[in-house]
């Protein structure tokens, strides 16, 4: 309970997938970024199953023109599956339904038009309906004994309210964030008193960023509603968060884990090495190639 009124369950979870991913061209002219392999799984699979093991049961996809991989990727696919059952491939065909997802979980919805994140999450307000949900940027990774969303739910169902997932960055990054003004530090939950999109350096309130795992109460669709432009002309989902400050409880939480912004090339790169040193089939070689090149 939090002040008199139950903490209703997060059971749903919005992972914003309509971006053309430039930075990856021209990797990504046909194929999403979504979609590209971080090793065995792509980017989109390693934060459906972070949500799935956080106990998501509905996962929305916003999605854009050309995202048709997706949805084929969570599908059942027969044919393989009776090929690779036919040829007595049963560790292949167990990675493969990895990726396959309950009947009547997954659902899809699109953004139109590219006008900010804020505009994407809104384009799901009728599948999230009056609950509570989490979001997800799969461009965001987050390596952690226990999933991120994982903590964040645990954390949630002490505080209720909204929660947002947070690290800190060098000063002169916070103009790429969602930078928190902090009323108080618990440590690891932060108490906030105001939300700053993507400030200058020397105006950020603190250096204590959002990064891309959120859980929200449905009242922000509120704010959504009204299309405000803020931060680069955008509809910014922080600017909406913001306005949930005072009204309801709003903290960032410090999670366990280190985050990968596959959103870039270079932390894709990053992100590649780390998971792949903890494959247990290819790890310690990717160690033996990460010395070998590191000494030429």
């Amino acid at each position: 309970m939090l002040f008199g009124k139950p903490i209703k369950p997060v059971r749903k979870a919005v992972f914003p997938v309509a971006g053309l991913g430039t930075r990856f061209l021209p990797a990504t002219k046909v194929m999403p970024k979504e979609m590209l392999p971080l090793v065995d799984r792509p980017l989109i699979q390693h934060a459906v199953e972070e949500a799935r093991d956080a106990g998501i049961e509905e996962f929305i996809f916003v999605t854009g023109r050309h995202k048709e991989m997706l949805e084929e990727h969570f599908d059942y696919q027969p044919e393989l599956a009776e090929k690779l059952e036919a040829v007595g491939k049963k560790d292949l065909l167990d990675k493969m339904r990895t990726a396959e997802m309950p009947e009547g979980s997954i659902f899809l919805t699109r953004q139109p038009k590219a006008l900010g994140l804020g505009h994407a999450i809104w384009c799901a307000k009728k599948l999230v309906g009056d609950e509570p949900f989490a979001i997800m940027l799969p461009d965001d990774v987050v390596l952690a004994q226990k999933g991120c969303l994982a903590q964040m739910v645990e954390q949630y169902n002490k505080v209720g309210g909204n929660l947002v997932a947070v690290m800190d960055v060098p000063r002169e990054d916070t103009s790429k964030y969602g930078i928190l003004d902090i009323k108080a530090d618990h440590g690891q939950l932060v108490e906030i008193k105001g939300l700053v999109e993507k400030p200058k350096p020397e105006a950020a309130p603190s250096t204590l960023s959002i990064i891309g795992r959120y859980i929200l109460q449905p009242e922000v669709f509120h704010h959504l509603d009204a299309f405000e432009k803020g931060a680069g002309g955008e509809i910014q989902i922080t600017d909406a968060m913001a306005k949930l400050i005072g009204k309801q409880a709003f903290h960032g939480f410090r999670y366990d884990g280190t985050r990968f912004d596959c959103g870039s090339r270079l932390g894709f790169i990053e992100a590649t090495l780390a998971y792949g040193m903890r494959d247990p089939e290819i790890g310690m070689h990717v160690t033996n190639l990460i010395k070998k090149y590191g000494s030429a």
